[in-house]
């Protein structure tokens, strides 16, 4: 009977997560965030060596907000340093596609893996390097974000997830996006 309770609220918060996605819930992805912290429904698959860290009711570049988040040891961190974290690509049309790219050094003494590159959003998708990136060299994350169905002023995010203390590292891009009707000047 315990299990087939505990089945009933996981699948009643899976089927809450997937009717905000659903609802549009796109344009506030912090409570989506809220919402998938709330879905841990099992022990979460880790890569040998690594452990996962809890999830955290506060969204920051510091704390790591998803459960699979790789914690890594100290003695194995590194550290990523980018030479810009939010870049503004000022006013776009509806429907248009932009890019951006994110320049990044890996400024710690062991090699950075990012084990994974997410956006808020599905509109907003990131390229990251799969590759280990050894000390002291550069790598590059390319984000493109497509306007098509937002209006008004856009806010993404794209958190990477790496052997960086913290784990947990949060780009973001903004724009404002006229209606394709609009003219611009």
């Amino acid at each position: 009977m315990k299990n087939n309770l505990l089945s009933f609220r996981n699948a009643t918060k899976i089927f809450t997560l997937v009717g905000l996605l659903a609802l549009g819930a796109c344009n506030s992805a912090p409570d989506v965030d809220k919402t998938k912290e709330s879905l841990n429904t099992g022990t979460p698959s880790t890569a040998p060596g690594l452990t996962t860290t809890e999830a955290s009711p506060t969204v920051n570049s510091t704390t790591a907000t998803n459960p699979q988040t790789p914690v890594v040891s100290p003695e194995n961190a590194t550290s990523i340093t980018f030479a810009e974290s939010t870049h503004d690509f000022g006013t776009v049309k509806e429907g248009e596609s932009v890019t951006h790219v994110f320049k990044f050094k890996n400024s710690g003494a062991k090699p950075l893996t990012i084990f994974d590159a997410k956006g808020s959003c599905g509109c907003t998708v990131p390229e990251y390097p799969k590759e280990p990136i050894a000390p002291g060299a550069t790598g590059e994350i390319k984000v493109v974000f497509n306007s098509k169905g937002k209006k008004g002023l856009e806010t993404k995010y794209v958190t990477l997830n790496a052997n960086t203390e913290p784990a947990e590292t949060r780009l973001t891009i903004k724009a404002n996006v006229l209606a394709a009707d609009v003219k611009t000047k």
